[in-house]
């Protein structure tokens, strides 16, 4: 029986399904006590007890990975699609299989973009905070039918949220150089960023986060946005210029947004953006139904077998291990 440490929220919180499941594949879950993410040095004193690793978004680094290596981890897995925690070159360099478990809820995290578009539109957050201070207040908001949405991110998200928003009537500009064409959906408009954000209502963020995408919504950008966009971002925090973001606030560049994610996780107590009345604040909580976890821990615990039930045969032949990761 192998020892695997889940550091992945999401997983933790419905950890008694998966015992059972795991075990029948030769694997032992070990739960750790984690609100979002463990430390650099957390990983490095935990890990080297345990064989597998099904990772959150922990900062899978190079020396945790070499750290790990030098006790008994031998593989793992990256929770979820985003992997721009994990330091795949060290895994490379280490002999450490690790993949992700892609496709496993865009639909789930689609819907809570959806929600927050239509809260943004119509003020139900505010209007929730103000009846329950004792007000009545009732702002007006603005019909989405017709309104021009950017949607930054064609995957697996982009295309779920793209087909909610345009039976909701709304139009949409796709922003992705990993995509190419319509991705089957009838009516979609292509553009390179920042092409034509001057010319959008709502701008909603569900790419994956690399070197090159780091800030791409700055004080530059967000110049060239038209008066009053709308801002929702459920992909990764680090997409936003946040001090450029809170000034844009301030100034009514931007009316209001919805970030679920944040440069920093959780949210410092003394950000600026909590001094935003017109933002809608999530917990990077986005793909975390009962469904979709079910699904994507199965997943995780799957490939993570797999990994070790190779990895004994690569020990009869000599071999070590290498990276898989899939979009």
């Amino acid at each position: 029986m192998k020892d695997v440490l889940v550091t992945c929220p999401p997983m933790l919180g419905q950890i008694e399904r998966f015992h059972d499941f795991a075990a029948e594949r030769g694997l032992r879950l070990h739960p750790a006590e984690v609100t979002q993410v463990l430390s650099e040095d957390a990983l490095c004193r935990l890990l080297p007890r345990y064989d597998g690793w099904i990772i959150g978004d922990d900062p899978a680094t190079r020396r945790v990975f070499e750290t790990a290596r030098r006790g008994r981890l031998r593989a793992a897995v990256k929770w979820g699609i985003g992997v721009d925690n994990v330091d795949f070159v060290a895994c490379e360099a280490l002999g450490i299989p690790i993949t992700n478990t892609p496709r496993m809820f865009g639909a789930e995290v689609a819907d809570v973009a959806t929600a927050y578009v239509i809260g943004l539109a119509r003020h139900l957050f505010e209007i929730d905070r103000g009846v329950r201070a004792g007000d009545w207040p009732k702002p007006a908001g603005i019909s989405l039918t017709g309104r021009r949405c950017g949607l930054v991110g064609l995957g697996d998200i982009g295309q779920h949220t793209a087909r909610r928003l345009m039976v909701l009537g709304m139009e949409i500009v796709a922003y992705d150089p990993g995509v190419e064409g319509d991705a089957g959906i009838e009516g979609l408009e292509r553009a390179v960023w920042p092409e034509g954000i001057g010319t959008l209502d709502f701008l909603v963020f569900t790419c994956a986060l690399n070197a090159r995408n780091r800030h791409m919504l700055d004080a530059e950008a967000l110049a060239r946005c038209s008066q009053g966009v709308r801002i929702v971002n459920v992909a990764r925090g680090p997409l936003i210029d946040e001090a450029a973001l809170v000034a844009a606030l301030r100034s009514g560049r931007v009316h209001s947004a919805a970030l679920d994610v944040f440069e920093e996780e959780p949210l410092p107590p003394t950000s600026p953006l909590r001094e935003m009345e017109r933002c809608i604040f999530g917990s990077h909580n986005g793909s975390n139904s009962v469904d979709a976890v079910i699904r994507a821990s199965h997943e995780a615990i799957t490939r993570l077998a797999a990994f070790h039930a190779s990895d004994r045969h690569r020990v009869v032949q000599g071999r070590t291990g290498g990276v898989r990761c899939a979009s």
